[in-house]
């Protein structure tokens, strides 16, 4: 994964996130809207969001050292769970408190026309920004549906960015409906209903990121296709007998750890398996460029005899 690949998408979004949290900030002082509020709110922590995963995104680039073998490529894993947990508390669970206390004590709106019109602008901004992420998933994810990348993925990071822009664009939706909603009924409780339901969105969406990067930051087997490949490789090569057993850890984004005990076939010495083990794994890098570690152990499987 290059670096534009691992940040742009991060960069793009905190750049948008803190020109619309000021605005928003802006228009809920004016308005006295709760849901304008709430939007300011979530914006705001979008923006902290994303600049934790760029702290993550920057640690998982250390090169392993004697502390860490292994390098520190799980951390972007880390720093995204802490932004779900983020965008529940300091998020979703603010907006629902804030949106309770404007159903309790409703206060007319005030300046509509102006929160509506920033709305509208930051919905714009949060969609160019959603369909990018998109379009972007839409690269990595090959022959996967839609769907199938955002449960499979090992991209944390794009998947992060992309829920929080999707939650951010279906806000701005119910937030300007509750605005609508708060001017045409002359009833303030619509505007807490709308930073309620924000909230829940929130929620929801802090709910499914924390779910799928828990996987990840214990420990979730690679790709699948790394197992077809090298069981292509060990098909088609005849001084194999065939893969004994095999671990897949993927230890970041586009770092994979593989360690495989392969059969040989009977009759093969000993430094003709070292060559063969060097051949295996430069295939496998040849194919599959995000296997950083191979550990490969050579056997005998139960029904060949043992050596004497």
């Amino acid at each position: 994964m290059s670096k534009d690949d691992s940040t742009g998408h991060i960069i793009q979004s905190l750049a948008i996130n803190v020109t619309i949290a000021i605005v928003k900030g802006i228009a809920a002082f004016f308005t006295g809207s709760g849901s304008m509020l709430a939007e300011a709110i979530h914006s705001s922590a979008d923006c902290a969001n994303q600049l934790l995963l760029l702290v993550g995104v920057k640690q998982g680039k250390r090169a392993p050292d004697a502390s860490h073998p292994l390098g520190y490529g799980r951390a972007v894993y880390f720093w995204s769970f802490m932004v779900a947990l983020l965008l529940f508390s300091g998020g979703g669970v603010f907006s629902i408190y804030e949106g309770v206390h404007k159903i309790i004590h409703p206060e007319p709106v005030e300046r509509v026309w102006l929160g509506v019109g920033i709305l509208l602008i930051s919905l714009v901004l949060e969609g160019g920004a959603t369909i990018s992420n998109m379009r972007e998933i839409n690269r990595r994810r090959g022959q996967l549906t839609f769907g199938e990348y955002l449960r499979d993925t090992k991209d944390s990071d794009l998947i992060v960015v992309f829920g929080e822009n999707s939650a951010a664009v279906l806000g701005l939706g119910l937030a300007i409906v509750a605005l609508l909603s708060s001017w045409f009924t002359g009833d303030g409780h619509w505007d807490g209903y709308g930073s309620v339901a924000i909230g829940l969105v929130l929620v929801g969406v802090a709910i499914f990121l924390a779910r799928e990067v828990q996987s990840l930051l214990i420990g979730e087997a690679a790709d699948s296709a790394i197992a077809e490949t090298i069981n292509v490789i060990v098909r088609d090569a005849p001084e194999y007998r065939r893969v004994l057993h095999l671990i897949t850890v993927q230890q970041g984004p586009g770092e994979v750890i593989v360690a495989v005990k392969l059969a040989f076939q009977e009759g093969v010495s000993g430094a003709d398996v070292c060559v063969l083990i060097d051949a295996f794994e430069a295939k496998l890098r040849a194919v599959r460029p995000d296997v950083r570690w191979c550990f490969v152990e050579p056997d005998i499987p139960r029904d060949l005899p043992q050596s004497t």
